[in-house]
């Protein structure tokens, strides 16, 4: 790990950090730290730092915008590196859009809705990056990212760039299938002409829908389990009676029972125990055991 420390100082300076802290970098604001942590700004500088991971036989973690995640109370073994401004572009050509996966997803949908293409509303309100939203094919309200999808570019375990079709990357249900360790740089959407007052008014529909249903100003992860087949999670853990369900400083929200809030001081500990928690009242209740969205990530 020193060697390691060490190559990446000679190339990035202090932007390196060692023990770096995680909570603050994530939705939840929990987390404990990185033995290794490093802004990477194009794409040469992850190949870069992922080829010496990889040569030091480290494991490298991409952390995105720390959004859909648990980052254990011990934190994360190994190197993690966040994509910085250098992936946050996005270019619009005619129906043909290339989105770098350090994107807010909230502003690629602003920027293709205001240039009267369609097939991206349902992501209004979804948080995160493009690149997190590709990763867990990200949907709402009918629509998902695998529909849109032609390319994705990204760096392997080894660093070296790859580039994925459509059918490569095997979109499933809030999931997708990509080579381990595979680190995403951008995405490549084909999207459809639409009338551009009428896609407007769709996305200001779908934020009034979120902000109604969905806990605001309390850090959180998203929804904390997928919806089973033919039903909802927040269904199912409501008739649980776990709906305001409190455990330390974590808790099922009162507005909408698949989200866990962080109501101040909540250890990852409590969290993943309000999981399991969640998953045994409802198995028990309707035979249905839900699966987690939310990932678990770091030294458990």
């Amino acid at each position: 790990m020193k060697a390691l420390e060490a190559e990446l100082r000679a190339k990035f300076g202090t932007r390196v950090r060692a023990a770096m802290p995680l909570a603050e970098l994530t939705s939840f604001r929990i987390g404990g730290p990185a033995d290794l942590f490093v802004n990477v700004e194009d794409e040469a500088e992850l190949m870069h730092a992922k080829a010496a991971a990889y040569r030091a036989s480290v494991p490298c973690f991409c952390l995105g915008a720390g959004t859909n995640l648990l980052v254990s109370d011990r934190g994360m073994r190994g190197l993690v590196v966040r994509l910085g401004d250098g992936f946050a572009k996005i270019n619009i050509d005619d129906t043909k859009v290339v989105a770098g996966a350090g994107a807010a997803f909230g502003t690629l949908v602003s920027e293709v809705v205001d240039r009267g293409l369609e097939g991206l509303e349902f992501g209004e309100g979804i948080p995160g990056t493009v690149g997190g939203g590709l990763v867990m094919n990200a949907g709402a309200f009918g629509g998902e990212i695998a529909k849109v999808v032609t390319l994705v570019h990204g760096v392997t375990e080894s660093g070296d760039a790859l580039a994925l079709t459509r059918d490569d990357v095997k979109f499933a249900y809030r999931r997708t299938e990509l080579p381990n360790h595979f680190i995403i740089t951008r995405v490549d959407f084909d999207l459809a002409h639409g009338d551009r007052d009428r896609l407007t008014a769709r996305v200001a529909e779908l934020k009034a829908r979120r902000a109604s249903r969905q806990p605001r100003g309390v850090p959180n992860a998203g929804s904390i389990f997928k919806n089973p087949p033919g039903n909802f999670a927040g269904k199912l853990l409501e008739g649980a009676g776990l709906k305001g369900t409190r455990l330390g400083g974590a808790a099922f929200s009162d507005q909408h029972a698949n989200f866990i809030v962080n109501l101040g001081g909540a250890q990852a500990a409590e969290v993943r125990a309000l999981i399991d928690l969640a998953r045994n009242k409802v198995k028990e209740q309707s035979g249905v055991l839900l699966e987690p969205e939310v990932r678990l990530v770091g030294d458990w």
